[in-house]
């Protein structure tokens, strides 16, 4: 016997929908992310500068920008600078977030108020948070020389007038400001994990550090990609408090890639430089985004 198919006509799909749906992201993107990217590339093989009238126009100079930081010890001494902070601030900040993290994913009386204690900085814009600890860093009177006193050094600490502490001065803020801030992430990734899983370890006699690094860790490798994607990121672009504590010294000892490329702009009004010095931090973040990716995706591998 011959059947005969009743069932309903499909609808044919516009082809043309999801490129609409995409549209505003894509102008978007255009807009502030690749139309200025292209331009300081542009402007980066010019030489001008406002504020010198026999350099207004723009003179094309090829690569000589580039040539030109590379060259300037100034330049070096940010990058050394630069390094040091985002390869400092960054990991500490995201390991004290994970140890608050597991220190508050608990159940007790009062856990709230600890996680709002850990969270409070981060709700804090960078400026407020600087002024506290301006006072904090203070010589005669401020916290950490008391500190320092009650453990028995003797002389008061200029934090943030000392070309050995600045640095460091700018470092203690950032993590203060932003281990919180990544605390949340973990926390919402420990709430997420399977509670069978570790059952199972605790029957098969597993000690806490063993289902820490063979269980929480790995199931929480997704979370880790993110928070140190935008840790690194967000190292490179904090410059905010550089502009209250120290701005920038003693003598560039506190001085950032972002911070110095507004000086370039904005102070030196070099506009050619500063748009080399923009595509400089533009590659640093781009190698970094896609080494952290790649080796996230190959640990996966190894786990799977």
């Amino acid at each position: 016997m011959r059947t005969i198919n009743v069932s309903a006509p499909r609808k044919r799909r516009n082809p043309i929908l999801p490129y609409f749906l995409i549209l505003p992201t894509g102008i978007f993107v255009l807009m502030f992310t690749a139309w200025p990217t292209l331009l300081a590339l542009y402007q980066s093989f010019f030489r001008q500068r406002m504020n010198i009238a026999k350099f207004r126009q723009p003179t094309f100079i090829g690569l000589g920008n580039y040539a030109q930081l590379l060259g300037d010890e100034r330049f070096l001494l940010v990058m050394k600078n630069t390094l040091v902070y985002v390869l400092i601030t960054a990991p500490i900040s995201i390991i004290l977030g994970f140890l608050f993290a597991l220190l508050v994913n608990r159940t007790v009386k009062g856990i709230g108020l600890a996680r709002l204690a850990f969270f409070q900085p981060t709700i804090l814009p960078m400026v407020s948070a600087a002024t506290i600890w301006m006072f904090f860093f203070t010589p005669n009177y401020g916290l950490w020389n008391n500190a320092l006193r009650a453990l028995g050094y003797t002389g008061p600490q200029n934090w943030t007038g000392n070309p050995h502490l600045a640095l460091i001065a700018i470092m203690i803020v950032t993590i203060w400001k932003n281990a919180g801030y990544y605390m949340i992430f973990y926390l919402a990734g420990l709430q997420n994990l399977p509670t069978d899983v570790y059952e199972a370890a605790v029957l098969d006699g597993a000690s806490g550090w063993q289902m820490l690094w063979q269980i929480t860790f790995p199931l929480l490798r997704r979370t880790t990609l993110f928070v140190s994607t935008i840790a690194f990121i967000g190292a490179f672009q904090m410059v905010d408090h550089i502009f209250v504590l120290t701005g920038g010294g003693p003598s560039r000892a506190s001085t950032v890639l972002l911070y110095y490329l507004w000086q370039v702009r904005f102070e030196n009004q070099n506009i050619g430089r500063a748009a080399a010095l923009t595509l400089i931090l533009i590659i640093f973040l781009l190698l970094f985004t896609a080494t952290n990716f790649l080796l996230s995706e190959r640990k996966e591998e190894s786990y799977a």
